[in-house]
């Protein structure tokens, strides 16, 4: 298991290889559809993604007044698991170029423009386990803060979590290995060969 601390330096990010079990602790943020869209379209990115880490979630928070005077509301995270992310393939090779950001969270894997752009840029994809939002919610230590939550609603919105041992697997690398071709490929060879 190799341990991964915010910031996500690319030297650290580059020794990765696809296969290995990661767990990562600091600060992440998650941005889906609308995110990748409004940034797309000239939008502002609402933080600094450098050495930082986009996680393809739409979680399930609960609000709640805060007793303190520093904020107004707290918030809970009941769930935090992975959505597909093959929904911001046309959008994801520009955002890795252009924001800095080192790992990108989420699951069924990305296109081989993705790839490249890992590859070039010093990034990597991490697969989470689909079905595991309650898990993911464990390792959310607390909420930073959520940005973009009038414009996009709850959970489109990009929240700010900070993790302690959120788990996955590098399933595409920045030396242009992708597990998921990987087990197509392998998949194709094994049905010719059950079909001859």
């Amino acid at each position: 298991m190799r341990e991964l601390r915010y910031p996500f330096r690319e030297r650290a990010i580059r020794a990765l290889k696809a296969g290995e079990a990661v767990s990562i602790t600091g600060r992440i943020h998650t941005g889906r559809d609308r995110f990748h869209k409004h940034f797309a379209e000239g939008g502002e990115l609402p933080v600094d993604f450098r050495d930082g880490c986009l996680y393809h979630c739409g979680p399930v928070v609960l609000s709640r007044p805060r007793a303190t005077e520093d904020s107004t509301v707290d918030y809970s995270v009941l769930a935090a698991g992975p959505t597909t992310s093959v929904r911001e393939n046309p959008y994801e090779p520009d955002f890795i170029a252009r924001s800095g950001v080192r790992i990108i969270i989420g699951k069924g894997g990305m296109d081989a423009r993705t790839l490249e752009a890992l590859r070039e840029h010093g990034c990597v994809y991490v697969q989470a386990v689909g079905g595991g939002g309650a898990v993911y919610a464990d390792a959310v230590r607390r909420v930073a803060g959520v940005s973009l939550l009038e414009e996009f609603g709850a959970a489109e919105a990009v929240w700010h979590f900070d993790v302690v041992g959120f788990r996955g697997i590098v399933a595409m690398d920045s030396h242009g290995r992708s597990l998921f071709d990987e087990i197509r490929r392998f998949s194709e060879n094994k049905l010719k060969g059950m079909i001859k």
